[in-house]
């Protein structure tokens, strides 16, 4: 899984030669390979119906859009460190637009399309976007709606040019298409060659690139100040590690607007491999067997869900099916720690005789399959932005899907740490990367410093000096342990701690992941017990798989009617005894509630990485949870 290490230049002349912005890495890289490809995009068919193609663009050609956007904005009288706001779906015209945006010199202030329409005023406001990137129609509404507070807004840009009308009320020249703003920007070109080239070479390491507003569990998000020189050192620090080369194809799908998503463009800039961009969550499965490729990163709830998916599919084929599905998990989890343990103690991942026996057997039957559905040349998968459980990571590993957890912030630029290569370790976020420290504090906080930590946050000093000492150690907010020799383990969220009525701190994730480990029907679970006598749970069951049980014993008609039954409380109890008898008795879930859908961004009870927003959970639910304890008095 690792580059060989003449294939990587001298870490510490790779990152403290670094360039002083990400706009001077791209186009260092456009003059290196300008022919090889660089992004590769879908293509609806002419037809309407079909599948989709794939597109190729060069980075040349991706250069060539890139200076039409930065002088089509530079045309527009945007100034360098103005911000010019980006609300879209991931899609490659996010990414030109956002390497538009850092190459006139401006900087980018990222929104999520599903943001609704007051926090996206407050977030263009807040920023002072003078110009709006909108994808189309319902994020140009937004704009529209809330334009009476938004005098700095200049300008909207819309991608879909079949979007880009102006209404009669706006102001001339308001709103124009990407396409338009391309032309423009193609004719100040004309008349000033050098005017992308001279705002590029005149950008400073310190220059503001990125606001990134991180989604708060309540009250206003922060916009989070992330300078050139974050993206500069994210870049060359990933390539620094070996895990990525030019010969890599990325599948990429997570949100842009998420740093998780755009530390991958930064990194791909320096490595110059192929990124295929396709943010559309339900075509995964469709493109991954297209796009067949070699890495990708993911959050934990899409490899949960492949998991259960698998599973469910195993269960319908009938018992024997099913029973070699779960001897096969089993051995694919023992291989996976037996070999990983023995490369810890040897540097040699071998597995006993008897065991790699059986697990031939168990790919044959199995892991094959599992492996073509990603495409059939996954080297490795990170994993990040939330804890995934080791049970489902040993899985994997064992079937030959590499999944090397990663662990950072938005305040730390998104990777601080990632799992090498081969002497990864399931359970653990990794080594930091080359130019990151890590020091824990005494009450367990994980701090770090070094080049990808923030400024501060925007127009927030006090907030700022929280989290962020004078000599730039950053409080992440998280808990955790460093081994020995060097790995880190997130024990769970510093204010997600939860203290019993009886005295005893639980890590509420660690009991979630145990959890979703052994159950395959579950889609998200919340542990409560905080001031407590005994801890309970919320559980969400994931739709399509407890949908295809119960379709089997007849029951319900929709996914409320069946997480109603007996039957399915039944079936999750169950689960919940097996996950008690690994728990302390302090942590054991003494009750539970089914909730009657699941969680989501459009009920504010997701971030869009997916990630529980705790706080949001328990005042939805709090009838639920007071349900609970009402009369209780277990110990």
């Amino acid at each position: 899984m690792r580059a060989p290490e003449d294939a990587v230049t001298d870490t510490h002349t790779l990152i403290e030669n670094r360039p002083p912005s990400v706009a001077t890495l791209f186009l260092e890289r456009v003059a290196a390979t300008p022919d090889a490809e660089a992004y590769r995009y879908p293509v609806p068919p002419s037809s309407g119906s079909g599948p989709d193609g794939w597109k190729a663009l060069t980075w040349a050609e991706a250069a060539q859009r890139v200076h039409a956007v930065a002088a089509g904005l530079i045309a527009l009288g945007v100034r360098p460190e103005e911000r010019v706001a980006l609300a879209a779906n991931t899609r490659v015209e996010w990414i030109l637009a956002d390497l538009g945006v850092l190459c006139s010199g401006a900087a980018t202030t990222t929104v999520y399309p599903s943001t609704n329409a007051e926090e996206t005023a407050y977030i263009l406001a807040d920023s002072g976007s003078r110009v709006l990137i909108a994808e189309d129609a319902a994020q140009l509404a937004k704009a529209r709606e809330q334009r009476a507070g938004l005098p700095e807004l200049a300008h909207v840009v819309v991608i879909d040019e079949a979007d880009a009308r102006p209404a009669e009320d706006d102001p001339d020249g308001w709103v124009l298409s990407l396409a338009d703003l391309e032309k423009r920007g193609a004719a100040h070109l004309e008349e000033n060659p050098d005017c992308v080239t001279e705002r590029v070479a005149a950008l400073r390491a310190d220059q503001l690139a990125t606001l990134i507003y991180t989604s708060g569990t309540t009250g206003r998000p922060k916009g989070v100040r992330l300078p050139h020189d974050c993206w500069a050192y994210m870049a060359r620090a990933i390539q620094a590690t070996g895990l990525v080369t030019e010969d890599d194809v990325q599948y990429l799908w997570l949100p842009l607007a998420h740093v998780f998503g755009k530390v991958l463009t930064a990194g791909q800039i320096s490595v110059g491999h192929v990124i295929a961009v396709d943010g559309r969550v339900d075509k995964i499965i469709e493109n991954l067997p297209v796009v067949r490729p070699t890495y990708m990163a993911a959050v934990p709830r899409i490899f949960e869900k492949v998991y259960n998916g698998v599973a469910a599919k195993a269960r319908e084929g009938g018992g024997a099916k099913y029973k070699i599905f779960q001897w096969a998990a089993g051995v694919a989890r023992e291989y996976a720690k037996v070999s990983q343990d023995n490369f810890k103690r040897t540097g040699n991942a071998s597995v006993p005789f008897t065991l790699g026996a059986k697990h031939k057997v168990a790919d044959a039957l199995v892991y094959a399959k599992l492996r073509e559905a990603f495409g059939g040349q996954l080297r490795a998968a990170v994993s990040g932005s939330a804890a995934l459980s080791p049970e489902i990571g040993y899985f994997f590993s064992g079937a030959g899907i590499h999944i090397l957890e990663g662990y950072g912030l938005t305040e730390s630029s998104a990777a601080s740490f990632v799992n090498p290569g081969e002497s990864y370790r399931t359970g653990t976020v990794g080594k930091p990367l080359p130019g990151t420290e890590v020091r824990i504090a005494e009450d367990g906080e994980i701090l770090l410093r070094g080049p990808g930590i923030m400024q501060g946050y925007h127009g927030l000093p006090e907030k700022t000096a929280e989290v962020l000492e004078s000599d730039g150690w950053f409080h992440t907010g998280d808990i955790g342990e460093l081994s020995a020799d060097g790995y880190l383990r997130i024990t769970d969220r510093k204010k997600d701690l939860i203290k019993t009525s009886g005295g005893k701190y639980i890590a509420p994730a660690e009991v979630e992941g145990q959890f979703k480990a052994v159950c395959p029907f579950v889609s998200n679970v919340l542990v409560h017990g905080a001031n407590r006598n005994f801890c309970t749970a919320l559980i969400a069951l994931d739709e399509p798989t407890i949908m295809g049980w119960a379709k089997e014993r007849g029951l319900g008609a929709t996914y409320a009617e069946v997480v109603a039954t007996d039957q399915v409380r039944e079936l999750v109890d169950g689960y919940v005894e097996r996950v008690n008898e690994g728990l302390q008795r302090w942590q054991q879930i003494r009750k539970f509630r089914i909730l009657p859908r699941d969680l989501d961004i459009e009920h504010g009870e997701v971030t869009p990485s997916l990630k529980v927003k705790r706080p949001v959970v328990e005042r939805v639910f709090k009838d639920l949870i007071e349900e609970m304890y009402a009369g209780a008095r277990e110990a």
